[in-house]
């Protein structure tokens, strides 16, 4: 019984000592052919896992800088706000109706004759903030335009009164109480 099968068939003389050598290479042979083929599997399995790694790190990546400039926008709009609700002119008096662009659409103010003066010399400005207009003085509204032009709606340039020299009706005054 402990004869083993190789043994068997050699005393049959099925097989001689040639033939068993060599069907025991080939059996090696296919063993570490297996064994290649193993392994190829593995590395295909950790090129993937690595891909997939390198894709998530990438994803993450990008959602932490939306979200870094998704707090940077807020802070912003954080600062605009703080800005006009500390410099905000109150003019509940208001009369006389004062027209700016807002866009393309033609929008109203009702303000004092004072206040009105303001805005037309530029040392007021109108800025936006959540669909309401308010009225802030000029250096606050070019600290808003610095974060963001879009909430300063108007803003006159404040400069000496130039007068041309060809103009024939320099000597003829505009009423200051003028209205269109």
């Amino acid at each position: 019984m402990g004869n083993s099968l190789l043994d068997q068939l050699k005393k049959s003389g099925l097989v001689d000592e040639k033939k068993a050598n060599q069907a025991r290479k080939e059996k090696q042979k296919r063993a570490r052919q297996q064994k290649g083929k193993k392994a190829r599997p593995l590395d295909e399995a950790r090129r993937r896992a690595e891909q997939t790694h390198a894709e998530k790190v990438e994803r993450d990546r990008a959602l932490n800088l939306q979200r870094k400039q998704a707090a940077e926008q807020k802070a912003i709009a954080a600062q605009i706000r703080q800005l006009i609700e500390l410099n905000r002119i109150e003019d509940d008096e208001g009369e006389i109706a004062f027209n700016f662009t807002d866009g393309t659409q033609v929008r109203r103010l009702y303000v004092s004759g004072k206040t009105r003066d303001q805005l037309v010399r530029g040392s007021l400005a109108i800025v936006k903030l959540d669909g309401r207009y308010d009225r802030v003085p000029a250096g606050v509204a070019e600290k808003i335009a610095q974060r963001d032009p879009a909430c300063v709606v108007l803003c006159n340039v404040a400069g000496p009164d130039a007068r041309d020299d060809d103009d024939p009706y320099a000597d003829f005054q505009v009423p200051d109480d003028l209205m269109w």
